[in-house]
């Protein structure tokens, strides 16, 4: 019997993913969403800025949790306990959200947090123990490839979902989805258990290691008071106390990982650099990418043509992808002559802040009457167009990088990285052409524009994020994997939050373009960087596996 290139686990742990990104992915794609509608819509009614600033925020602590599950992982629970309460306790929290009360929200927000701490880290290293089978190893990058695409399916079907949800239920109907997702995720992972719970192995600290858990729980202790000051500032220093809280919390949690790096033996010194040097720079990378569910929903929200033709709004309508936007405001109506009039004239962009957003950059042709209603696809459709991209975009990535290497000329990880910096910094440039475009959002855009955006970019995010993985697989002491993969994702944590920081801004830019070109600098930095010291990197690489 042929042998497979594949562990048997590996698609279980696809699956789980699928389930776990399923429920992820659709209370991210209308968080923004919910927390800017109008209380009277079921949301919450928050100003954009604020929704924001909770949006980069519960973003960031959802990967800054992970450092601390890899660690309690590595060291006490094991990784399928703690994926399992780590699951469980998302599941909780997604469901919290169908409440729609303020303490709700926030407890919610809280329960995920933790849950994902334990989830996320805790499933890349039980895969990566798989890859580390000898029969397997060589497809190890292919295999955290196939992992990322079981995650996108997943984050591309639940967009509709959510649509549905939202339109016939209501919000809560979503948050009840997400919740159901995130369940039958536990329930998957845990029907293929007997494939790997062979590689649930901790290897025994060392003598110098078996502080560590105590060094956890000191600078738990220390980042909460330093965040508890953060927040008691009177003035902010970064813009908001919660900013403050979040960027004085990671001070001791770097500084955790450096004492790492410092008591690191020689032979581990050289892979632990390499991987905190790229951690480092792709802070940049997800600063940027994760502006899909602020800056870019906002676009896509008010700046591009979202209208359905009328010829097939029955079927979008009976499918629930579409949503009905109606001019019923009186006091608007009041003014609509006069608000016609000055987009006439002018051509300009009014700002008449009781009219429907979406009706302010609208040609006058398509303006409906007082009473009147246009349908429009739901804004949360348009965050599955990235993983639309990455499900059919991965296969080939794949084919090519296996082409490369029978040929002896595939990429190091850190090149890939490298090249992923570049052409998601060119995404940047196709949504400052849109705006220039758009006479800087005094017309709609076609979707067009954000479609090409998410498809290059997916392309950056392929050579990317499961590289990421496959590198700290790659190069992490085998006792300190989970907390390594906690490492990347704290460095996710650090860019998320950087890009509530960024989105924060947007009201602030009069010319959108601006505020892309600004992006397009962040990201041309950090590969410029990362070109400088790749020559260094690609040496450890090549050096061979830690492990």
């Amino acid at each position: 019997m042929k042998e497979s290139k594949y562990p048997k686990g590996l698609f279980f742990l696809v699956f789980t993913e699928f389930w776990e990104r399923f429920g992820y992915y659709l209370m991210i794609g209308i968080f923004f969403l919910y927390m800017t509608t109008d209380a009277k819509d079921g949301g919450m009614g928050w100003e954009r800025s604020t929704s924001s600033d909770i949006y980069g925020t519960f973003i960031a602590l959802a990967y800054l949790t992970p450092f601390m599950g890899g660690l309690l992982a590595d060291l006490k629970l094991g990784y399928r306990f703690s994926i399992t309460l780590g699951g469980t306790l998302m599941g909780i929290g997604y469901c919290l959200l169908a409440v729609n009360e303020k303490w709700a929200f926030f407890t919610s927000l809280a329960v995920m947090v933790v849950g994902n701490g334990f989830f996320k880290p805790n499933i890349a290293t039980l895969l990566g123990n798989l890859y580390n089978d000898p029969r397997y190893r060589h497809n190890k990058d292919t295999g955290y490839n196939i992992f990322y695409m079981g995650i996108n399916v997943g984050a591309f079907v639940c967009n509709f979902i959510a649509a549905i949800m939202r339109n016939k239920i209501g919000w809560h109907g979503a948050f009840l989805a997400a919740g159901i997702g995130m369940f039958l995720g536990v329930i998957t992972f845990w029907i293929g258990i007997k494939n790997y719970k062979h590689v649930d192995v901790r290897k025994e600290p060392s003598p110098g290691d078996k502080p560590l858990l105590m060094q956890f729980v000191t600078i738990l202790l220390v980042g909460l008071a330093f965040a508890i000051t953060g927040w008691l500032i009177p003035d902010n220093i970064f813009g908001s106390d919660s900013t403050d809280a979040f960027f004085l919390f990671c001070l001791p949690v770097a500084y955790f990982y450096a004492s790492i790096y410092k008591k690191a033996s020689a032979e581990e010194k050289k892979p632990l650099g390499t991987m905190f040097t790229i951690f480092i720079i792709v802070i940049l990378f997800w600063a940027i990418f994760k502006q899909n569910g602020t800056a870019l929903t906002t676009y896509a929200e008010s700046y591009t043509n979202r209208d359905i033709p009328e010829s097939i709004v029955p079927a979008a309508h009976s499918l629930g992808f579409s949503e009905t936007l109606v001019a019923e405001n009186k006091e608007v109506n009041q003014l609509d002559e006069q608000f016609r009039k000055i987009k006439n004239d002018t051509g300009g962009l009014v700002k008449c802040m009781d009219y429907p957003a979406y009706f302010k950059n609208l040609d006058s042709e398509k303006m409906p009457e007082p009473g009147g209603t246009i349908h429009l696809v739901n804004t949360e459709i348009f965050q599955s167009i990235n993983p639309f991209f990455v499900v059919t975009l991965t296969p080939l990535i794949i084919a090519f990088f296996g082409f490369m290497r029978s040929r002896g000329k595939e990429p190091t990880t850190a090149t890939k990285i490298a090249y992923g910096l570049l052409i998601s910094a060119l995404s940047t440039l196709i949504m400052v052409f849109a705006v220039y475009h758009t006479n800087n959002g005094m017309s709609k855009a076609s979707a067009w524009w954000l479609i090409g955006s998410y498809g290059v970019i997916t392309v950056g995010e392929l050579l990317l994020s499961p590289m990421g993985l496959s590198m700290v697989s790659k190069l992490a002491p085998l006792r300190l994997t989970a907390l390594m993969m906690g490492g990347w994702q704290l460095a996710t944590s650090i860019g998320n939050k950087l890009s509530g920081v960024l989105a924060k801004n947007w009201d602030k830019f009069d010319n959108k373009a601006n505020y892309f070109w600004l992006n397009f600098v962040l990201l041309m930095f950090a590969f410029l960087i990362m070109l400088l010291l790749l020559k260094k990197l690609n040496r450890v690489f090549k050096e061979g596996y830690s492990h």
